[in-house]
């Protein structure tokens, strides 16, 4: 057995890696939990995504790699690692890139060694043996050689297939909403050999983005967002408008020959327990059609239900309103007054072309905005992983979405902290200036910025791409620190008795949790049993503890059997399109996939 007190001030990274990797196989061999949890330090933790326990779970310290391995090892059967490539030290940590097999799949992983114990464990299954996806040598011919009377060309199957699919062979999975994260999973799951459908209400796949306010743009770097199979063009601008990100969308739907329904809307669905299949009604082209997967995925968008105020006298405003997802651009605004709800993303991006063109426009900020400028962020937070530098460096996106997913979220924001103390001091006649002109903001409960922010509330936030500017020289006006009281007949009255008037009022307020999809198009009665979609349980604000550890019902089982979550940013729609896949794969085929800590339920809303 592995002698955890070894010198390891003067081994090698090798060896330290080595000595670990073959005591953790030897433990696993013999079935000694006892052993193989003592291999990790007493503070550690083992983000699995999917691997061993069917579900994407991270459990902390001993005692959690006890109970994890108890559970999921005599399934696991015969498990192997073995190093990936050179290890390195980085201060007092062994970094080892690991693969490794167990008696259902293949994976890859990362460990973090410390005095020759692991402090993390990251395990991710990437292909499922015997059901491998058709890549490089297992590529398909494409042309028959031959001769054949029935042939059938490329084109003809794929009409055969998109006319049969429904009307004589039902979907395994129906994935309901097609932008990136249905798109994303769609692919896959087309590569795995599921039968699949993605639908989406849209006259076409982008849609989703061409419809939405004329300045949107990504705000993410293209390093960060490319999706499954196929980058973006080395000569893709580094911050993609939002058209060209839509018509990128469309050429992926049709180049990766995903099954995908445009001018569709599902209607109601209905778990039969009987069947274990859903029974969806969709209308298309105006015909009712009900299909009946086996599977079903919301793929609607964590920021796809709008959560629209419900504010006094709101029915008696003579102007306009609207959602921010619903909000035009600014075209038709010159010369009118405008006030905008709200201070993240959509508001700053909104009233900064509403500027542009022209109109007279109010800012209302009622909490604290964390502000980080594009040029910083994309220097100090995301440059190690997500840019040309990286590339160099042969830090390609599957490892850096490795390397970030290896890093457990209990302990995420003590990285982030010290970036975001960096971004202050380099930006701060920024920050300074913004204060001064009444912008209320903050870098988080605990000052680790905007990736955590998002990860824990999915809000709260602005990428500054120069709104800010407008707002420092009052070229946008700003009400902040002032809840509304009421909206009247003309404008916005505040509960100091201040009113803006206003042709226009946008709320840029948000969006609510993913289950509401599920409450209108299942029943709230599915919607509470699963409870609420986003969130770690932090305990910080609009994250309600207690601690989960990982996105709550994100592509993972949920307690409503066959009913599953996917979405997120490009690089989450990427990334975990892979694990959801294979957990839908393997339950296609027959596999046993006993799941490990089925997530409990928590906030209904």
């Amino acid at each position: 057995m592995y002698d955890v007190t070894i010198e390891t001030r003067v081994a090698s990274p090798r060896a330290i890696a080595e000595g670990w990797i073959n005591a953790f196989n030897g433990a696993l061999e013999a079935g000694n939990v006892e052993a193989a949890a003592q291999l990790f330090a007493d503070t550690s933790f083992w983000r699995d995504l999917v691997a061993f326990t069917w579900n994407i779970k991270t459990v902390e310290n001993r005692d959690g790699v006890r109970d994890m391995l108890r559970a999921t090892l005599p399934q696991a059967g015969a498990v192997k690692f073995a190093l990936a490539e050179e290890p390195r030290a980085v201060d007092d940590v062994v970094e080892a890139w690991l693969v490794f097999e167990t008696a259902t799949g293949r994976g890859e992983g990362l460990v973090r060694l410390r005095g020759g114990v692991a402090w993390t464990l990251l395990t991710a299954l990437t292909e499922l043996k015997g059901f491998e996806e058709p890549l490089g040598a297992r590529r398909p011919k494409g042309a028959e050689h031959g001769i054949s009377r029935h042939r059938k060309t490329w084109t003809e199957k794929r009409e055969e297939e998109a006319q049969t699919l429904d009307y004589t062979t039902q979907p395994y999975v129906l994935v309901i909403g097609g932008g990136q994260g249905g798109i994303a999973l769609g692919a896959r799951l087309r590569q795995l050999g599921v039968p699949s459908i993605v639908i989406d209400k849209h006259d076409r796949p982008g849609d989703q983005w061409r419809k939405r306010y004329k300045s949107l743009c990504l705000h993410d770097p293209v390093w960060y967002d490319h999706l499954p199979y196929i980058d973006f063009p080395k000569n893709w601008p580094v911050f993609s408008p939002k058209d060209k990100v839509g018509d990128w969308l469309e050429m992926y739907t049709k180049v990766m020959e995903i099954n995908y329904w445009s001018k569709t809307v599902a209607k109601r669905a209905v778990f039969d327990e009987s069947t274990k299949t859903w029974r969806v009604t969709v209308e298309r082209d105006g015909q009712e059609i009900e299909l009946r997967p086996t599977q079903l995925v919301l793929a609607t968008g964590m920021s796809g239900k709008p959560n629209m105020p419900k504010f006094k006298g709101m029915e008696r405003f003579r102007g306009e309103q609207q959602h921010s997802s619903q909000h035009p651009g600014p075209d038709a605004y010159a010369g009118k007054k405008v006030v905008v709800i709200g201070a993240n993303n959509s508001a700053h991006d909104i009233c900064a072309a509403l500027w542009e063109a022209g109109a007279d426009v109010t800012m209302v900020q009622r909490s604290s905005t964390h502000i980080v400028r594009s040029d910083s962020l994309m220097e100090e937070a995301l440059g190690d992983l997500y840019s040309e530098r990286a590339l160099a460096d042969g830090i390609t996106t599957r490892k850096a979405d490795m390397t970030f997913a290896s890093l457990p979220y209990r302990i995420m924001h003590e990285f982030h902290i010290p970036v975001y103390e960096k971004i202050k001091a380099r930006d701060a006649a920024f920050y300074a200036a913004l204060e001064k002109a009444g912008f209320m903001l903050d870098f988080g409960a605990d000052g680790s910025g905007l990736f955590m922010k998002y990860l824990r509330r999915g809000s709260g936030y602005y990428i500054d791409v120069g709104a800010c500017d407008l707002v420092i020289d009052g070229s946008i006006k700003l009400k902040s620190g002032v809840e509304v009281e009421e909206i009247t007949e003309t404008g916005v009255k505040f509960i100091d008795g201040t009113e803006l008037p206003a042709d226009l009022i946008v709320y840029a307020t948000g969006y609510g949790s993913m289950n509401g999809w599920a409450a209108d198009l299942i029943s709230q009665e599915v919607a509470d049993k699963v409870g609420k979609v986003w969130g770690l349980g932090s305990a910080t604000p609009k994250d309600p503890g207690p601690w989960e550890g990982e996105e709550r019902n994100m592509w993972k089982p949920t307690q409503q059997e066959n009913l599953w979550f996917h979405g997120g940013n490009l690089h989450q729609s990427r990334h975990y399109s892979l694990y959801l896949a294979l957990q839908l794969k393997a339950r296609k085929e027959g596999l046993a996939t006993p799941v490990y800590e089925l997530q409990p339920v928590y906030h209904l809303s």
